[in-house]
């Protein structure tokens, strides 16, 4: 399949240049030159096997069957993606998609480790080293890293704001080493995002080292995300079925809408953001302001100029009337993404972690006006990933699984950074 840049349709890619190009050369995002679409026969199939796997291996097959032998497609999926992906009712017609079931328990294993094989897969004939640069406001750089852990001729490069991630989340991917190196940027999110945009913009130094991306901004992590939007639906009856969706970068919802073009029975999609609101207000007003991030509780979320909502712009012909038919903005304060826990947490039994919290309430908003709805919302991580939160917030200690207490007695190796590019590029020349 066929793949062109938001901001020059006539440049193209296969989805080999794609993966490792990350960028289209213009720096523009790729998009699939024609989306495919399933068909009855196929929707009927997820409906029936209702694993995670076999539902990525059809809709894999689908869109990279013509990139991928099938033999070696099906090997890669069904090693990537070996957990689960279940939907739990919290309240009345509002159920809980829990994607917090890999190994760094949230929702970006799935296209994480899907793009670490597929990319090694590409790399195999070559013998130069593969240097892929990841921005991280939380979950990412996790995911990312024990991805690509252990994975021979790639180098993983963890940006992230200092003091901004949970203490949990920096154990994640800073205390791996063998190729995983952690950079701790003195700046935000949007500065450890704008040094690896930057980075891709240096020509003379993609003369010198191959880069490649493992945000969502590269298409091997983001497809693989519609996965869990068709095998959540095939979990629930429902002819009505919204998704509400937590929000930073976009490219979690990016991927529902795209799920939608393949023939997802969904029409409808929440955007939930945190303070960092800038969709929520273009959706309102039909402008888009980008501006610098905010620091919140729901950190993952803390994005002010989200890359992926020029692939939505693009879905749509940057036309405001035909998103606001499909997509409906909320935003939720710090103050009321914790009332929000607590009180689902008394009334429920059930515990949201700060990001999906957003999404439970954007539900429970949306249904207050659509009641015949079934609202599935995404829990993102799991909550113990938040305990200096969480915690406190519902009163008592969530438990802990032993692969995030595992992570947590690891020794923390980064290396700290300003958000100068000249220190940045310095870094990547050396390396």
């Amino acid at each position: 399949m066929e793949y062109y840049s938001t901001s020059n349709k006539n440049i193209r890619a296969s989805f080999e240049e794609a993966v490792k190009n990350g960028i289209a050369p213009d720096h523009g995002l790729y998009m699939p030159l024609h989306i495919p679409v399933l068909t009855r026969n196929e929707l009927e199939q997820i409906k029936i096997n209702t694993s995670l796997s076999s539902t990525a291996y059809l809709l894999s097959k689908k869109l990279f069957g013509k990139d991928i032998l099938e033999k070696i497609l099906e090997e890669l999926v069904h090693e990537a993606i070996n957990f689960e992906s279940p939907v739990k009712e919290v309240s009345e017609n509002i159920y809980s998609l829990e994607l917090f079931h890999g190994p760094t328990m949230a929702f970006k294993d799935v296209g994480a480790r899907f793009m670490a094989r597929i990319l090694h897969y590409f790399n195999r004939n070559n013998t130069t080293p593969v240097n892929v640069l990841v921005a991280t406001s939380g979950d990412t750089g996790s995911a990312v890293a024990n991805g690509f852990l252990n994975m021979e001729g790639i180098f993983v490069h963890v940006l992230y704001p200092s003091g901004q991630v949970s203490q949990l989340q920096e154990k994640q991917f800073t205390t791996l080493g063998n190729n995983i190196r952690a950079l701790e940027i003195d700046g935000t999110f949007d500065d450890c995002q704008a040094l690896v945009k930057r980075a891709f913009a240096d020509e003379t130094l993609r003369q010198k080292k191959i880069l490649t991306s493992a945000n969502s901004i590269n298409l091997a992590r983001l497809l693989p995300q519609s996965f869990y939007y068709f095998n959540a639906w095939s979990q629930i009856e429902s002819e009505n079925l919204v998704f509400s969706v937590p929000s930073g970068n976009f490219g979690n919802l990016t991927a529902g809408l795209i799920a939608r073009e393949m023939g997802l029975p969904v029409n409808i999609f929440l955007a939930a953001s945190n303070a960092n609101d800038v969709v929520p207000e273009y959706l309102d007003t039909a402008e888009y302001k980008p501006r610098a991030s905010v620091k919140t509780i729901a950190n993952a979320m803390d994005v002010g100029a989200p890359s992926n909502f020029e692939r939505i712009l693009d879905l749509y012909d940057h036309k405001h009337n035909r998103i606001t038919k499909h997509l409906y903005g909320y935003r939720f304060s710090d103050s009321q993404i914790r009332e929000i826990i607590k009180n689902t947490y008394e009334s429920t039994g059930y515990i949201l972690d700060p990001h999906g919290a957003t999404g439970y309430e954007a539900a429970r908003k949306y249904q207050n006006s659509n009641p015949s709805s079934d609202i599935v919302f995404l829990e993102t991580a799991h909550p113990a990933k938040f305990p200096e939160i969480v915690n406190e917030i519902i009163g008592k200690q969530v438990d802990t699984p032993e692969r995030l207490k595992a992570f947590a007695r690891g020794k923390k190796d980064s290396i700290k950074m300003s958000s100068e590019y000249k220190d940045f590029q310095k870094y990547l020349e050396a390396i």
